[in-house]
């Protein structure tokens, strides 16, 4: 069953400097029970991918066009009403930053029973009880004691790990995690990782897992997409598109991981830095900085299929390396 699927999406920003195209043209569809890694560079447009599905984006920007149907409901153009009937209980996000999500003045308890309170009618036992179940469940130490604390006395880690926790608390159909593990220890990512890929498989949760993160993601998630000023460059199953990249970009980002193979060379880089949203370069946004353009790539290139069933928009494929 399809739990989100996306078409043609385009989320533009209307500034005193120009369109800022931060989403342009962007296809993702996420199957239940399966995690989509979205994969790219700081300025991508990633997150606003995120923001865009639950109808986060304010002023000066806008969705100008495409779909988003959730479940085969479309959310492009729904009432604030129905948005704020999704957000939370089907359809959750993990922020990046915890204090996007957690409220300074209030006690955890206070926000995580709020949090249940606002989608379900529970008495205050069994939502506390599911508040504490949830802080153990992230690997929280000593959960009822975290309860009353209040966000400014927990560290930054364990703020991260209250927000998750809020996020599966309603048990959502759709979770979108916006690089939620950049903050932890190797051992809590690790057990985090491990709960959440747990999750999908038990109830059936899509999740789209943001990051630029190789080395995370391809241990966690069923498929990527790999994401460049705007628009998904590369996509398919995971170990298709970390085995044998199709596009130079792909390829640039997993160079850049460094491995024991590695150990005592230079990292291949990839040269120059994203191109300003504002002045996008003709053709193909990667072509300067991109060893294999030619003059083809002065045209966009539209999504085509590749080997392994992938799906890359670029005019000069890699070629497969053998087995």
């Amino acid at each position: 069953m399809t739990v989100l699927d996306v078409q043609g999406l385009q989320t533009h920003f209307f500034t005193h400097g120009g369109v800022v195209k931060a989403v342009d043209g962007v296809d993702l569809r996420i199957e239940a029970g399966e995690i989509l890694g979205l994969v790219g560079e700081s300025g991508s447009g990633k997150s606003i991918t995120g923001f865009s599905i639950l109808g986060l984006i304010d002023p000066p920007g806008r969705i100008v066009g495409g779909h988003i149907r959730y479940l085969g409901e479309e959310l492009v153009g729904a009432t604030e009403r129905r948005l704020q009937a999704l957000r939370g209980k089907e359809i959750a996000m993990i922020f990046q930053d915890p204090m996007m999500t957690l409220n300074p003045v209030l006690r955890v308890d206070t926000q995580m029973v709020e949090a249940i309170h606002a989608h379900e009618k529970v008495s205050a036992k069994a939502a506390l009880a599911r508040a504490r179940d949830a802080l153990a469940m992230v690997g929280i130490p000593s959960p009822d004691e975290r309860l009353q604390a209040y966000p400014h006395q927990l560290s930054g880690g364990m703020r991260q790990r209250v927000a998750i926790a809020i996020a599966l608390l309603n048990r959502p159909k759709l979770l979108i995690a916006d690089e939620p593990t950049t903050a932890l220890d190797v051992t809590i990512q690790a057990q985090i990782l491990y709960e959440v890929q747990k999750l999908c498989r038990e109830t059936g949760t899509a999740m789209m897992w943001i990051t630029h993160d190789l080395a995370v993601v391809s241990g966690l998630a069923d498929r990527l997409a790999v994401m460049y000023a705007g628009r998904i460059v590369e996509s398919g199953a995971t170990a298709d598109v970390i085995g044998n990249p199709s596009h130079p970009y792909t390829r640039g980002l997993i160079d850049s991981i460094p491995t024991r193979a590695t150990h005592g060379t230079l990292l291949r880089q990839i040269p120059g830095m994203t191109p300003s949203l504002l002045n996008l370069p003709q053709g193909c946004a990667f072509r300067p900085r991109c060893g294999h353009a030619t003059d083809a790539c002065l045209v966009v290139p539209q999504a085509a299929p590749g080997p392994a069933g992938k799906t890359v928009r670029c005019w000069n494929m890699l070629t497969p390396e053998p087995a």
